[in-house]
């Protein structure tokens, strides 16, 4: 029973947000503003910029992620690996900080940048949009392209040596429909990825020419209070990022979470030439995606703050851990209970069930978080104090969006145990109690790692806070946004190192037991 109220939980807020988004009091969406020039150029910069940064995105890391695969020895690799899952899903205000310290006003390559354009280098605008996108996203492409290509069979290799394929013959017939499949899909989730993005876009958009979707409406809402205006823009989000994703999933899943178990691929070994080449590659990759991290050092340097001073960043640090630490918590209770009646329907081969039970339990995927809040602020605002109460509300958002990557982790997991076990537990007569203390050994490591992933991408949640936030419970991300923005980059840098450090930690210790349950498993 318990199971079907987190389904109605679940999918109550996402009515009340719905509701909120139809209108409010006398204020309904303004559909003249569909008419309106300003409106088709914020879906045009939306759109351009999406599509540059997915298909930047992808080209570089088609040749990072065939050196990981050619060079299986290179040095650090599982490091590499796990650096770019923390690229990934480490906070976006710490990716601009290091921005701004690298390519902003002051830049430490800024100097060089103006010679180059003759004084023209601007890190705001477009180009820093692009920036930032490429190096949170081609980690992603990097991690998912290099498993594309391990999944290649060790036959389709061997086939192509006895034929004595060229190298290029080789790649055409044998990598290029693997690159090619992965590479649409890829760069499918990047795009949508792109069109949601709100902190990248608010932090070095630098102007109304350089103005998204998502920031327009979070400028509508908290600037001009313009409710219809908002309410518009927030249900051109929903269906045109809602449609993107639901077409994208129909080409594939993403598979990104994986680590390098050492499982055996022998591709062709490369040319001494080629094989430098792929270490060439390899090392500016570990360059270029350290780049914006070392930029942080000097202004972390520099930040001699009295101790006094301190609670500035640790009071916000301190709401930042409580509030993910909640939200992951719940999340991932919510996710084993949605999941029970996908097992159910999964054990009874029921398919066509099973589907729309995920689609449900992982509906949130679709709606963009900006969409959600506005919904539900919207909703709550004659209601609620929401300078009281509006934390309260981060929480809850802050659950329901990661609830659908706690569901992708543990499904795997819990449908493998009940293929093995469940005619066994049903034999046995066990109770709920007794089959939880059978379930749990065997999914413990997975649940942990996917604790400490869903409490990472709960640390750096700026969108859901820039709706129902305030300064007494201001998070360490959206104090970093404060500083950059500022122009403080000693206090931006030292803020920016403390919460990446705690990513860094979460994130090691989650590979550490990932690998660990691939072991488990490869010898069970």
């Amino acid at each position: 029973m318990s199971h079907w109220l987190s389904y109605g939980l679940v999918l109550s807020f996402t009515c009340l947000s719905f509701y909120g988004l139809i209108s409010f009091g006398s204020a309904s969406p303004d559909i003249n503003l569909l008419s309106d020039s300003y409106f088709y150029e914020l879906l045009g910069f939306t759109l351009k910029q999406s599509l540059l940064s997915a298909l930047l995105s992808v080209a570089l890391a088609i040749p990072v992620a065939r050196a990981l695969f050619y060079c299986p020895t290179l040095p650090a690799k599982r490091w590499f690996l796990a650096f770019c899952l923390l690229c990934f899903v480490t906070p976006t205000l710490i990716v601009i900080t290091g921005m701004v310290a690298l390519l902003g006003r002051s830049g430490l390559l800024t100097p060089l940048l103006n010679q180059l354009t003759e004084n023209g280098w601007n890190l705001y605008g477009l180009s820093g949009i692009l920036l930032a996108h490429i190096f949170l996203n081609t980690p992603l492409a990097i991690r998912s392209i290099w498993l594309q290509l391990s999944a290649i069979p060790e036959t389709s290799w061997r086939l192509a040596a006895q034929l004595k394929l060229s190298p290029w013959q080789r790649f055409k017939t044998v990598e290029w429909p693997v690159l090619r499949q992965s590479s649409a899909v890829i760069s499918g989730f990047i795009f949508v990825l792109c069109f949601n993005s709100f902190a990248v876009v608010l932090a070095l958009g630098g102007g109304p020419s350089s103005t998204t979707l998502e920031v327009a409406i979070y400028q509508a809402l908290k600037y001009d209070f313009n409710i219809a205006e908002a309410l518009t823009l927030a249900w051109s989000q929903l269906l045109i990022a809602g449609t993107l994703y639901a077409v994208m999933t129909r080409f594939g899943t993403l598979s990104w979470q994986s680590v390098d178990n050492g499982s055996p691929h022998s591709p062709p070994q490369p040319s001494r030439q080629k094989a430098n080449i792929f270490k060439l590659i390899y090392l500016l990759s570990w360059i270029l995606l350290l780049l914006p991290y070392i930029a942080l050092l000097p202004g972390l340097l520099d930040y001699t703050p009295r101790w006094q001073d301190l609670s500035m960043i640790t009071r916000p640090a301190a709401i930042s851990l409580g509030l993910a630490f909640v939200a992951a918590m719940m999340a991932m209770g919510i996710a084993y209970l949605l999941l029970q009646p996908i097992r159910t329907a999964a054990l009874q081969q029921k398919e066509q069930q099973q589907f729309w039970l995920e689609t449900v339990a992982t509906h949130t995927l679709i709606t963009p978080a900006m969409v959600l809040s506005v919904g539900l602020f919207v909703f709550l605002l004659p209601k609620v104090d929401l300078d009281r109460y509006g934390i309260i509300a981060v929480v809850i958002l802050n659950t329901l969006l990661l609830v659908p990557f706690a569901i992708q982790k543990l499904k795997p997991r819990v449908l493998q145990f009940d293929q093995q076990y469940d005619r066994l537990v049903r034999s046995l007569k066990l109770n709920n109690r007794h089959r939880w203390r059978l379930l749990w050994p065997f999914i413990k490591p997975v649940w942990l790692s996917t604790f400490g992933l869903v409490f990472v991408l709960g640390l750096g949640d700026v969108a859901i806070f820039s709706i129902f936030g305030n300064a007494e419970w201001t998070t360490l991300p959206w104090l970093i946004y404060g500083f950059a923005g500022s122009y403080q980059l000693a206090e931006a840098s030292a803020a920016s190192f403390l919460l990446l450090f705690i990513c860094a930690l979460i994130l090691f210790l989650l590979e550490r037991t990932q690998t660990r349950n691939t072991v488990r498993v490869e010898h069970s």
